[in-house]
């Protein structure tokens, strides 16, 4: 065991090559999709918190249960849609990182509505009494919604980020895990694991652990800052 994880150091600070590609791959994935995630999650978050709207209850139920959707679930749904036989197999994406992006921002844009949706219906009824007070119109209504929102939606995406980092199911099934292609961390330990490569797995475990660390020390700090 401590051989393998001397390896798997020595490994990380040679930059193999093999190890670099899956990093890049895992980088483009990740930060493609939770930054898409957030565009779309962070306006329709606030909406949801801030307006009364009919079948806005109905959509939040909607909401939470995509939240907790298997990402073998996600997986299995772009899988059929995007294959041989389904309606979007003109376009080719199966086992291309474009498909393991939409996977991905269809996993995290329910987390980052979710986080917004319940910060903004605590501050919402308050932020709006003090806007009719000054005099605010809609529009300045929300830019100042916005702002008090900001630590939150930086939470929002840190926990999107952590969520896209860490999933396996999805692209797994999507993505094919190909070597120097679409082979992301998550998928690579599995796969390098399972081939009996332990060097290499626990590389990526390593670095994975260290950014999982880090942005939990980062979500710790920002906790903090709110609670004063």
């Amino acid at each position: 065991m401590g051989s393998s994880v001397r390896k798997a150091i020595e490994l990380i600070l040679s930059a193999d090559p093999e190890l670099l590609n899956i990093l890049s791959t895992t980088a483009r994935v990740c930060l493609t999709s939770s930054v898409l995630a957030l565009l779309i999650g962070v306006p329709v978050g606030i909406l949801f918190g801030a307006e009364r709207f009919p079948g806005r209850k109905v959509l939040l139920v909607l909401n939470r249960t995509l939240i907790g959707m298997p990402p073998v679930v996600c997986g299995l749904l772009f899988y059929m849609l995007f294959s041989g036989v389904g309606p979007f197999r003109h376009l080719h994406w199966l086992f291309t990182v474009k498909l393991m992006i939409l996977a991905q921002v269809v996993l995290i844009t329910p987390i980052i509505i979710g986080v917004m949706e319940t910060f903004v219906a605590d501050t919402a009824p308050a932020l709006r009494e003090t806007a009719k007070g000054l005099g605010f119109g809609r529009l300045k209504e929300y830019r100042l919604l916005i702002n008090e929102c900001l630590y939150s939606i930086f939470s929002a995406y840190l926990l999107s980020f952590a969520r896209a980092i860490a999933e396996v199911g999805a692209v797994a099934m999507v993505g094919g895990a190909i070597a120097w292609k679409t082979n992301v961390m998550t998928t690579a330990i599995m796969m390098y694991t399972n081939r009996g490569s332990f060097t290499l797995g626990i590389a990526l475990g390593l670095i994975l652990l260290s950014l999982s660390l880090l942005v939990n020390i980062i979500l710790s700090v920002m906790q903090g800052r709110l609670s004063r």
